[in-house]
């Protein structure tokens, strides 16, 4: 059993093979979340999350996704979303109860695909944070913007560090940058670079964006594949929206409480995308205390 504050390594398979690296918190007995970070984290981005959930008393595992962290690469590029969501139901066979899901844009994407792709129920809880089957392409533009920006990395933490300043400045910048270490890797040149595989980019570029007219038609079709997981969805779902976020809008959120009139909702003032980092005390309580009235929580 590990402690609220210490989190075990461990790992696990994707549905092809690769191996995926995890954190876990909490009590062995404890009812089961699954942390799915976003595209471009790694698992880190939920260490904050885990020691709370673990404090009361869930047992948490926060994967890298491929590609991502210190997960393995994909040899042949396998970064379509769909074998993210695959790799969502390969994890779930290592729970002997349906776990609870949070999931972080891309995490939560994957999450719903699982669903999507599944004939059976697969989660006991469902918590999307900030995102939705729909979402702003200005605002998905703008992310995929910034992953492309520096293909040949930065000459130091200070210029990584300058970098996502500038992206969003509304962020209070920590003046110790060897925090992002956890987020980018080190180079053979000597160079600093992000922690995922660059095909991770440049395959979504390639297949899903090839011109603004496809980009637009790729994602009505994964719009509609997302709400029909989201729909067959029948436990308890939240949506823990930034209230400043430029992917999940006031349009976009009314589409989906018309569309999933049960689900829950709790915007975060003053965060955008990134809800989790930007105000982590108002995310993990929202979602601690989702979680706590909507599933059952031994060894608290």
């Amino acid at each position: 059993m590990t402690t609220a504050k210490q989190a075990t390594f461990i790992e696990f398979r994707s549905h092809d093979g690769l191996r995926i690296t995890a954190d876990q918190w909490g009590p062995a007995g404890g009812p089961p979340v699954l942390l799915l970070h976003g595209g471009g984290q790694s698992r880190h981005a939920w260490k904050n999350t885990g020691a709370n959930l673990a404090r009361h008393g869930f047992q948490v595992i926060a994967p890298d996704a491929r590609g991502h962290g210190d997960s393995e690469w994909s040899p042949t590029g396998q970064y379509d979303m769909h074998d993210f969501g695959r790799d969502v139901e390969k994890l779930l066979e290592q729970f002997d109860v349906l776990p609870a899901v949070v999931g972080a844009s891309m995490g939560g994407m994957s999450a719903l695909l699982a669903q999507q792709q599944s004939l059976q129920q697969l989660f006991s809880a469902v918590v999307l944070v900030d995102v939705t089957p729909r979402m702003e392409l200005g605002g998905v533009a703008r992310i995929m913007e910034f992953m492309t920006a520096n293909p040949n990395g930065f000459a130091s933490l200070e210029e990584a560090s300058d970098v996502i300043a500038s992206y969003n400045p509304a962020r209070k910048r920590s003046p110790n940058t060897s925090g992002l270490e956890r987020i980018l890797r080190r180079t053979d040149d000597g160079r600093w670079s992000w922690r995922w595989d660059p095909a991770f980019v440049t395959w979504r570029t390639t297949h899903d964006a090839p011109s603004p007219e496809a980009f637009e038609e790729h994602m009505d079709m994964m719009s509609e594949e997302l709400y029909t997981g989201a729909e067959a969805i029948t436990c308890p779902m939240l949506l823990v929206r930034g209230q400043q976020s430029e992917l999940v809008t006031d349009d976009v959120a009314d589409e989906f409480r018309s569309r999933l009139p049960e689900a829950a909702h709790v915007d975060i003032r003053g965060a955008g995308h990134m809800v989790a980092g930007d105000d982590n005390d108002a995310f993990s309580e929202a979602v601690s205390d989702f979680l706590t009235a909507s599933i059952s929580v031994e060894n608290r």
